[in-house]
């Protein structure tokens, strides 16, 4: 449950676009909120009951009562797991982020931020479960869904925000990729994931944005969010973890790239490029190698296992060479345990991991969200973490997008930067401006 289990719930039928209702629910949201798609439900949880952040190394528990603090000790989320236990009237669903900088040293800025919810709403097939903490919001709550299911079929802008992707950062890009592959050979590390960022001038509508871009894609997940000064849409294209009821640890690193454009023959050539090509095979092979490695440490004996290996998932405007890696929680592990281990992601730092995080807080001071997860965990034991890629930034009044390439001694910077470019169109084409209206499409 997300509130005290005397918290008033309701579930009403819904035969609706649960994505549009999720951005309309966004849209009129008077608190900070996190909407999050993953398989068994689209979920929007609003305000802040109760929060967890993670700042200059201590957990804190902030609620009605007032804070608590915690250490995380040797796990990473250590903290955050001991403040969920100590929710005033036990543990709780909880939803928020977490930035890459979590990996670093403690510094004096929020590194995560989660919240339990006053409000609620999963969207599953046929039906939606609303919970809140008063019988009256429930039926506001009500209300704002009706409204927000009430329109027909999609709704589309008219009009997209233009950015340059092949701005003056690829210059400073080329050139980091190049310093990366000279460390590389040197022996300092196998791989290293750099980005580089893209300003975007114009103010986005971001859930028109979300709505917009989930038409456009096929994500892993997909998440809309404003928490903790944070506002962000993004359509993941890959899992940091997973953590089932049954103790299932899944997490499914992609790597290797090619585009997808829409042109059957092209892409169809394209997908069997990824296969021949060996800078490609290579990069993937070694991030689902050191993915089995990590699962080791949380997993019991004999369990980890890597199925679906080098398939090929399309993504947006990408395909990717995928792996999935599954594992049995050992006993005395938690879900935050798991995550603790695979965070970051190993797509979207390195090989070995330390060296390339190390290299990575070199050459890009501050990543925040970007490679980070947006999650959900609940009171079963179960976690959902989504790897925060494809997605469009907004904080300390800028907005961006953000990109990155696997680099290895392979490599070649023209390539990469390329890569960049392709992966940004996966949000790119589907920046909504502010004010503009909208259409429904019958």
């Amino acid at each position: 449950m997300s509130t005290p289990p005397t918290a008033p719930s309701r579930q009403v039928l819904f035969d609706g676009d649960r994505f549009a209702a999720a951005a309309a629910l966004a849209a009129t949201a008077r608190d900070p909120y996190v909407a999050y798609e993953y398989p068994e439900a689209m979920c929007f949880a609003e305000g802040e009951q109760a929060s967890i952040t993670v700042s200059g190394g201590l957990t804190t528990l902030t609620t009605g009562e007032g804070q608590r603090t915690f250490t995380a000790g040797s796990s990473l989320f250590g903290g955050v797991r001991q403040a969920i236990e100590a929710l005033p009237g036990g543990a709780r669903r909880v939803y928020g982020w977490a930035s890459f900088e979590l990996t670093g040293e403690p510094g004096a800025g929020e590194v995560v931020h989660l919240m339990v919810p006053r409000r609620e709403v999963r969207i599953h097939d046929g039906f939606a479960l609303l919970t809140a903490d008063s019988e009256a919001a429930l039926d506001e709550l009500d209300a704002r869904l009706v409204t927000a299911t009430t329109g027909n079929g999609q709704v589309v802008p008219p009009r997209r925000v233009e950015v340059e992707l092949a701005g003056e950062e690829a210059v400073l890009y080329r050139k980091a990729v190049t310093e990366a592959i000279e460390s590389i050979i040197e022996g300092t590390l196998e791989k290293v994931i750099l980005s580089r960022v893209v300003p975007v001038r114009d103010e986005i509508d971001l859930p028109a944005t979300y709505l917009a871009g989930r038409g456009g894609n096929r994500p892993a997940r997909s998440f809309l969010l404003n928490l903790g000064g944070w506002e962000a849409a993004g359509f993941s294209p890959e899992i940091v973890a997973r953590v089932t009821a049954d103790r299932t640890v899944v997490t499914q690193p992609l790597a290797g790239t090619r585009a997808l454009d829409g042109h059957a023959v092209d892409d169809a050539a394209r997908r069997e490029e990824l296969y021949r090509d060996a800078k490609e095979v290579y990069e993937h092979a070694i991030s689902v190698h050191l993915a089995a490695t990590e699962m080791t440490r949380v997993c019991a004996p004999g369990t980890v296992q890597v199925r679906d290996f080098m398939s090929v998932r399309e993504r947006g405007s990408v395909q990717h060479l995928a792996s999935e890696v599954v594992g049995r929680l050992a006993d005395g592990c938690s879900a935050w345990d798991a995550l603790s281990e695979l965070f970051p992601a190993i797509t979207a730092s390195g090989v070995p991991k330390a060296p390339a995080c190390g290299l990575i807080r070199s050459a890009e001071p501050e990543r925040g969200l970007y490679s980070g997860a947006i999650l959900t965990a609940d009171t079963d034991g179960t976690l959902d973490a989504a790897l925060v890629l494809r997605s469009v930034f907004r904080h300390g009044g800028r907005t961006w997008l953000r990109a990155g390439a696997g680099i290895v001694a392979q490599s070649n910077p023209e390539r990469e930067l390329e890569e960049t470019r392709e992966k940004l169109l996966s949000v790119s084409r589907f920046l909504v401006p502010v004010g503009e209206k909208q259409v429904t499409l019958p």
